[in-house]
């Protein structure tokens, strides 16, 4: 029966070609964009290198002190009241310390000037996320502890500086006049993995800034590793209850402390003024959701009104069929087998579309070392949105056609 109602969805589909080009049009664009919103986000918050086990990171990135008389400090956090508190959580498997974000150096190869991204971290650094090691290794606990000025680069790093991304492990590299040895080369990490995106690395204790400074405020942040994905409630909550038993600092200025532990997406979604257990995610996502059916939603009324004309004038052959027995049930699953397969089609399309235009996006070095791509997550999206969106387009088409009666039908009285 399924493979009657494709062969005469397929026949119906040639026999009106313009009405096809109209609703493939339509359906494909939309997903399209759909689709490369999707990507963009998946490649910022899904699983990818070097943050590949998401489900099992928290991120503390972010510290709010209200005052005594109204107002509020919100800054990320310094470095030894992470050292002190983050780092000694119990139920985490490890955590990690760093810069929050990157500094801009410079480096000369003869006149020329090149520009980079460094950021600092401890060595656990290079245990909680999985960089791809392209040559050598991370800097060791030792190293970071004496403040040895040893480095890891990118491969766009060492290609740039070196000219070549082999042999340049115990070669060294001058920035801001500060001699560091490469220890190891890692493949490019794209600017959106903000946490841990740079184009060098180099050991947390050649800072010049005083990392002992008591100042709950300051510019570090903990990347925490748990166990499992369920035990990242338990870290959250640990680290919840930390935070309502440390002491208040200056108590005649502040008179409460908020800091959270963030899932990726929570750290991602805002300023985390937001100092819920989810920061502002439950905010973006519903502001997300409502964007995307609103978008499906118009060229889906747009659709219906194409089904229903298109179906109108299959009148008589309803009519015939009924005349014949056909029953309401038989006429709906055909004519939404015909709007699946519509829609089916327009999401090949919609995904070649996307796969073209993100192409162009990463072409144009939007992002830097961003390769935004459709993986089987983005596929799988695709056949959701498309099975979504010939449902919703193709309800109200099939049940106004298969309630016609087949009298009127015959006789010629419904309009087309």
């Amino acid at each position: 029966m399924l493979l009657n109602y494709l062969k005469i969805a397929w026949k119906v589909l040639l026999r009106r070609k313009f009405f096809t080009f109209i609703s493939l049009f339509g359906i494909s664009f939309t997903l399209m964009i759909l689709l490369v919103v999707y990507a963009i986000v998946d490649h910022t918050v899904g699983p990818q290198r070097p943050e590949l086990h998401v489900d099992r990171l928290l991120f503390v990135n972010r510290m709010q002190l209200l005052y005594k008389d109204g107002g509020q400090s919100n800054s990320s956090l310094g470095y030894a009241f992470l050292d002190k508190y983050v780092r000694t959580l119990r139920t985490p498997e490890k955590v990690a310390l760093s810069e929050n974000t990157f500094s801009a150096v410079t480096a000369y190869i003869g006149q020329q000037a090149l520009k980079f991204d460094l950021k600092r971290t401890d060595s656990e650094f290079w245990e909680v996320l999985n960089f791809e090691f392209l040559a050598g290794r991370p800097y060791t606990p030792r190293e970071v502890r004496d403040a040895a000025h040893v480095a890891v680069i990118n491969q766009a790093t060492s290609q740039r500086y070196f000219g070549t991304v082999k042999g340049i492990v115990g070669r060294t590299i001058e920035i801001d006049a500060v001699r560091y040895r490469v220890v190891g080369i890692v493949r490019d990490v794209p600017l959106s993995r903000i946490h841990s995106y740079a184009d060098l690395w180099v050991p947390i204790t050649t800072t010049t800034e005083n990392l002992r400074d008591p100042d709950y405020l300051g510019g570090y942040e903990a990347i925490v590793l748990a166990h499992s994905a369920a035990d990242v409630p338990q870290v959250k909550e640990e680290y919840f209850q930390l935070i309502k038993r440390i002491p208040v600092p200056e108590p005649n200025r502040y008179s409460k402390v908020n800091s959270r532990a963030h899932t990726l997406f929570a750290s991602l979604s805002g300023n985390s003024n937001d100092t819920g257990p989810d920061g502002e995610v439950s905010v973006f996502v519903r502001v997300g959701l409502a964007f995307g059916l609103l978008f499906m939603l118009l060229p889906a009324l747009n659709l219906v009104n194409v089904n229903v004309s298109r179906t109108l004038e299959r009148a008589s052959e309803i009519g015939i069929r009924k005349a014949f027995g056909a029953t309401t049930g038989a006429l709906m699953r055909q004519f939404l087998v015909e709007n699946i397969l519509l829609t089916l089609l327009g999401g090949v399309l919609g995904l070649g579309l996307a796969a073209g235009l993100l192409v162009l996006i990463n072409e144009s070095h939007l992002l830097p070392y961003s390769a935004f791509s459709l993986n089987g997550r983005v596929c799988g999206v695709a056949l959701g949105l498309a099975l979504f969106f010939g449902i919703l387009s193709g309800v109200y088409p099939a049940y106004k056609m298969s309630k016609l009666q087949a009298v009127r039908v015959l006789k010629g009285e419904v309009a087309v």
